[in-house]
């Protein structure tokens, strides 16, 4: 099934407990959906708190995606360690599951590897996963130039795309004219989807996508019909969004945007701090607005 379009990282629904509300996981799946209509879903990703979960975890949210959408959008599974030995064990848990691919990051520790070594770590992966891979590219210590890029989706069989972040459109832009037919590139600059789409990306996995996956639906949608008034006003709407849910701890603020939309998730695993009542009254006045 083809990756384009609104692909929404989900947040991970946990009880009071921490556990896994996979009931709540699987109410959002529908909504997601059959309500907003999105083109697929990434599970297990940083908005979805993938680095706090087990690989017995990783697994049950991903299977109870798959299961939920039933086949009707293609379903993306995050991968986020910091080896490739970590990384490789995670996908063989992921083995038999119907994924789209994986979204796995360069390492997020300190000490950040040689373009030789990435390159090295993302081809061990894509040659002993039975998914395609694509990099997702956040970790700025980590960051995977244009070049490089090009290069692993050109040079590594199974590496299929990239997931640009870091809001930098300039980068994006880049990879584009570079790389456009290399693989596919799909825009996380949360903030500038709208730029994002005109200058050709894929499609979209980013956090926004899940606090307003209607008006993104809808923004990507105006793009390809050319109406950049409509799309303009679309992303006026976003824009605020973003700046009320963008901190250090999005993913809690994502899921104070979707409890406030009536899409419980639950509060974001310690050691992250819940939504402050600062940031509350900001969601709330942009949802509002919007």
């Amino acid at each position: 099934m083809k990756i384009q379009g609104i692909v929404p990282p989900m947040a991970t629904p946990f009880h009071e407990d921490e556990s896994i509300d996979e009931a709540s996981l699987r109410a959002e799946v529908e909504y997601l959906i059959s309500s907003a209509g999105v083109h697929g879903l990434a599970v297990g990703g940083s908005t979805g708190e993938g680095h706090t979960l087990t690989t017995d975890e990783l697994r049950c949210v991903v299977g109870a995606a798959i299961d939920a959408a039933q086949g009707r959008v293609p379903v993306i599974a995050g991968i986020i360690v910091d080896s490739t030995r970590q990384a490789l064990e995670k996908a063989r848990a992921l083995a038999d599951l119907d994924v789209a691919a994986l979204q796995v990051t360069p390492v997020h520790y300190l000490f950040r590897p040689t373009d030789e070594t990435m390159f090295a770590h993302f081809a061990a992966l894509a040659e002993n996963a039975a998914q395609p891979v694509m990099v997702y590219n956040v970790v700025p210590w980590s960051y995977c130039s244009p070049a490089l890029l090009d290069r692993m989706m050109r040079e590594i069989p199974g590496l299929i795309g990239v997931k640009q972040s870091a809001g930098d459109l300039k980068l994006l832009a880049d990879l584009l004219m570079s790389s456009a037919d290399a693989g596919l590139i799909m825009s996380a600059v949360d903030a500038l989807l709208y730029p994002s789409f005109a200058l050709g990306a894929h499609g979209a996995i980013a956090a926004i996508l899940t606090a307003a996956p209607e008006l993104c639906v809808k923004l990507w949608d105006q793009v390809a019909a050319d109406d950049n008034a409509g799309a303009l006003q679309t992303h006026l709407k976003l824009l605020p969004i973003w700046n009320a849910i963008m901190d250090d701890n999005l993913p809690a603020n994502v899921k104070t945007a979707l409890a406030m939309q009536g899409r419980p998730a639950g509060a974001p695993r310690m050691p992250m701090p819940p939504s402050s009542s600062e940031q509350r009254a900001a969601i709330a006045a942009a949802l509002k607005a919007a």
